[in-house]
């Protein structure tokens, strides 16, 4: 059987009622006299007073800024990990806005200029007439500029039949420029067969050229509360 090697500790019994009667005794002009006892409770009371003091004094507010500085080192972690990660991908980027800004370019030139725009006026009602379709109004309607585009509405009336009706809204989507149908309304001609009447708008769109995205980008800013 093992013997155990390490010395057995003893640990001191307190006496309440000893410590009691020596804090009674205790000359307060010769604190070298005083028992054990009272030193060693002074002694804690007066170490847990500092520790208390210094919490109260400067521990605590060391510490709030402490928590502060880890939050902003964490922070700055974070912005330098997603700069690591755009600049790993910064080739990958430059090659996805290249791949946007020639998409955007090939959507830009499906509109019309200033210039092209009566001719595609008159695109739109020639796929009318070719396809036998009788116009009883073709009304351009008044622009209306958006950032980088104006478009114009164009009010149509016309009858003829389904089918005829059906090749022209192919026809319109066919052609080389942005044309779309808004709000049309279908229904039987005077009570004829297989004659339809057709109202709605023929949207059309145009890039705006250098002069009036100037102008546009002025009077942005002279709004009020536009940015300088």
């Amino acid at each position: 059987m093992k013997k155990n090697l390490l010395p057995s500790i003893v640990l001191p019994q307190l006496n309440f009622t000893q410590l009691a009667e020596d804090f009674k005794t205790l000359d307060m002009k010769d604190p070298g006299l005083w028992p054990l006892g009272p030193k060693l409770v002074i002694l804690i009371g007066v170490f847990l007073a500092l520790i208390g003091i210094s919490w109260f004094v400067g521990w605590s507010a060391q510490l709030d800024e402490l928590d502060a500085y880890q939050q902003k080192e964490k922070q700055l972690k974070d912005e330098w990990l997603d700069k690591k990660r755009q600049a790993v991908n910064l080739e990958a980027y430059r090659k996805q806005k290249e791949e946007i800004d020639r998409s955007f370019g090939e959507l830009l030139k499906q509109l019309p200029n200033k210039a092209e725009m009566d001719a595609m006026i008159v695109d739109i009602s020639q796929a009318a007439l070719t396809r036998g379709l009788k116009i009883d109004l073709f009304k351009p309607g008044v622009e209306a500029k958006k950032d980088f585009y104006a478009e114009m509405p164009i009010s149509i009336q016309m009858y003829g039949g389904y089918n005829d009706m059906a090749l022209f809204s192919g026809d319109l989507a066919r052609l080389p420029r942005i044309v779309t149908l808004n709000n049309i309304k279908l229904k039987p001609k005077d009570n004829r067969a297989n004659v339809l009447s057709l109202d709605g708008t023929v949207m059309t769109y145009r890039y705006l050229d250098t002069e009036e995205l100037a102008a546009q980008k002025k009077q942005q800013k002279g709004k009020p509360g536009a940015s300088k």
